[in-house]
């Protein structure tokens, strides 16, 4: 095939003013058919990730795109701050293992945090896993630590340049060298132990050259047995008959029983099946507690007295606790033990014989301590409205940790009491900035079909509400999750040079339980952009700022809700973030595991889901004639949950049809996924992005020594 890029040197945009100059991207004839219709697909080609053409197609982009940015003059200044802000010691919250406590630490600009233990929470650290020490360039992570019950062995699980796969090996912890042990091709599984050994899932080994791109079918699980090589692994369960089905083995505290979790995602159901055995049973056979994946899910909480403690939305839209005899699991013999309430139940532990529930309530956290009967025995009283995580333990543990934060509430580690009910600091982090120079409020906003969505606002305190802030709107909107209020220090850099920054909290999280989440699924998904964008008409109504000085960010689902609401409404909007997104909503199902978002999307394959995606993929939907705003696509070569081909045909299909003088640029980023693969990284395309978005508002940052930067001579 001919290759029809430009010479480099005539790949500079023309000085402001005029159109930009990309590369020429070649256009092939395929054309697919969808129950009648015809659709042509001119930039398939880009799907092969490693042929030279696109290889050679990237390079040009990044050409063009680093040019373009290299010329912003206050680009390295806004690294620079990113750095001196993000340069403060982080802690995880400790766990227990027998008499260790583990904990992660990064001393503050490392790539990648380091694992130690102390013994006692008074001990001396000691280094367990160094991960900045896995590749020269710090883009291998640690992504699985799982200890043994004993604590003599541990799964060490390492992921190459932010891929979803994984290769375990096993790690003595008294001499704290490896042993032999390398598992290859695992992905979406932990490591649960049992005796002297673990279990964990895989894939078959992919096709050479297409690890990062192939379908991913035939989920199997395995147990390996520590000191034995990966081919002697014992086949624990597998389902030829459904290869997109995923199945997860796992075990209680006590390894006395053995849990099947089996999910069939890519026949669009959103529940699980459970299914147990009991160590020591004469044939150790799996049976059914919920038979067959259906509508529902059932979440495993722990075990006592023989019995299962579950969380499920059977019959409870916002979750309730269940007690289950996995002798008699009948559904008429289940035990309520917390009742639905009016809030959503976001997670459940169990810790010192005791529950911690957290319930959502206007997208804050509340969290409650019920003993195993379910009474209600006490509230954890948080600092501020924020998020609470962790309050995971052991039956005999005294004591739990949490981590509490809020948009500038740095991560917080708090010791609980069980007995007292008291709540002490652990760790505060020293973030350089003071917190009691910014406001957040959380307002309703009224959508289209009128309901109320909250969004968090967040600014410097003393802004005029003018109209003429810069202003980024973060949506995501989808598989129930919910965006909740969180500490970044990246994004004080961006509220000290007067930004604002909001959180729209739209439907299709679980913000408000399922109920929130199944109207912005499926046939309804247009009720999540028509949120997005009543959040922009709301900003610019109130003057918070105006379509001159308003950004909307989005990653993976967030891309797509990007890319879908500029074509909708580019009027709103001076610049667009869309990462990492989900462009192609015709094809998407074709990569690595993107079939498991078949339920909260549907399926071209069916004559309706059809209809619906195609109005609303954003490739399918970019129109020429329309004035786009100034767009940055970000992606990475080794994204292999949402693939880059879908950014790759989407730059290319806006490069192709915008005719207007804002930039149509794509940023890729190399040994790196579907998250950064490291700091560095991170660092590096927060700065791109807050670089791009005040140039291309015409704003100058206020930086020592900055002078206006003019628009010309690019």
């Amino acid at each position: 095939m001919k290759k029809l890029f430009l010479p480099l040197l005539a790949l500079l945009p023309l000085l402001a003013g005029a159109q930009f100059i990309y590369p020429e991207t070649k256009k092939v004839d395929t054309v697919d058919t969808y129950h009648g219709t015809a659709v042509p697909d001119p930039y398939r080609w880009l799907e092969n990730d490693h042929s030279q053409e696109t290889k050679d197609w990237v390079t040009a982009q990044n050409k063009v795109t680093f040019d373009y940015l290299d010329k912003i003059n206050y680009r390295k200044q806004w690294l620079k701050r990113l750095e001196e802000i993000n340069d403060y010691p982080k802690y995880s919250s400790p766990f227990r293992k027998g008499e260790y406590f583990y904990f992660s630490k990064n001393n503050g600009l490392q790539n990648q945090s380091v694992l130690y233990r102390q013994k006692g929470l008074d001990g001396k650290p000691e280094e367990v896993l160094d991960p900045n020490k896995f590749a020269e360039d710090g883009t291998t992570s640690l992504a699985t630590f799982s200890l043994s019950k004993d604590g003599r062995y541990a799964v060490v699980g390492k992921s190459k340049g932010g891929s979803d796969w994984r290769t375990f090996y096993v790690m003595d912890m008294n001499t704290l060298q490896y042993l032999p042990d390398s598992l290859e091709w695992v992905k979406v599984s932990g490591a649960s132990w049992q005796g002297n050994g673990f279990f964990y899932s895989r894939y078959p080994t992919p096709e050479k050259g297409k690890e990062l791109s192939t379908k991913n079918e035939d989920h199997q699980v395995y147990y390996h047995t520590v000191g034995t090589p990966q081919a002697a692994d014992k086949l624990v369960y597998s389902d030829a008959a459904n290869p997109q089905r995923f199945h997860g083995v796992f075990t209680d505290e006590t390894e006395s029983y053995v849990l099947l979790n089996i999910s069939d995602r890519g026949k669009g159901k959103n529940g699980n099946a459970l299914w147990y055995y009991k160590q020591g049973s004469s044939d150790n056979a799996f049976a059914p507690i919920i038979a067959e994946p259906g509508e529902y899910s059932y979440n495993f909480i722990g075990e006592h007295n023989g019995k299962f403690y579950l969380s499920t939305n059977d019959g409870a839209r916002n979750r309730k606790i269940i007690l289950v005899d996995p002798q008699r699991p009948a559904k008429e013999n289940w035990q309520t033990i917390i009742p639905e309430a009016k809030e959503n139940i976001s997670s459940v532990s169990m810790a010192g014989d005791k529950l911690f529930i957290t319930y959502l309530k206007d997208v804050t956290s509340r969290v409650y301590v019920y003993n195993l009967s379910g009474k209600k025995e006490g509230e954890v009283k948080l600092p501020a409205l924020g998020t609470a995580g962790g309050f995971g333990g052991e039956k005999p543990d005294k004591f739990v940790f949490y981590t509490f934060t809020s948009i500038t509430f740095p991560p917080t580690i708090y010791r609980y009491d069980i007995a007292t009910g008291e709540s002490t600091v652990f760790r505060k982090p020293e973030v350089k900035f003071n917190p009691e120079e910014y406001v957040t409020e959380q307002v309703f906003y009224t959508s289209k079909d009128s309901t109320k969505v909250p969004m968090f606002i967040t600014y410097k305190k003393g802004t005029v509400m003018n109209g003429k802030n810069p202003t980024i709107l973060y949506g995501y909107g989808g598989f129930n999750i919910s965006s909740n209020p969180s500490f970044s220090p990246a994004r004080i850099t961006w509220l000290e040079q007067g930004g604002i920054y909001c959180i729209a909290n739209l439907r299709g999280g679980s913000e408000y339980g399922e109920k929130w989440h199944e109207a912005g699924m499926k046939l309804k998904k247009q009720t999540v952009f028509d949120d997005c964008i009543a959040a922009a008409e709301f900003l610019q109504k109130k003057k918070y700022t105006s379509p001159q000085f308003l950004a909307v960010q989005g990653g993976s689902n967030g891309g797509l809700l990007v890319g879908a609401v500029i074509n909708q409404r580019p009027d709103l909007f001076k610049v667009a973030i869309p990462q990492v997104g989900v462009m192609d909503m015709l094809r998407y199902q074709k990569f690595t595991i993107g079939w498991n978002w078949i339920p909260e999307y549907g399926s071209s394959d069916n004559a309706v889901d059809f209809k619906n995606l195609f109005g609303y993929s954003p490739i399918h939907n970019i129109k020429s004639g329309v004035n786009y705003p100034a767009t940055l696509v970000t992606t990475a070569d080794h994204d292999d949950r949402v693939v880059p081909a879908h950014s790759f045909k989407y730059a290319a299909t806006l490069q192709e049809k915008y005719k207007g003088n804002n930039p149509m640029l794509i940023r890729i980023d190399v040994n790196s996924g579907h998250g950064a693969s490291n700091l560095k990284k991170g660092l590096e395309t927060t700065a791109d992005i807050y670089s791009f978005v005040f140039y291309n508002m015409g704003i100058t940052p206020k930086f020592p020594g900055m002078k206006p930067v003019e628009k010309k001579g690019f």
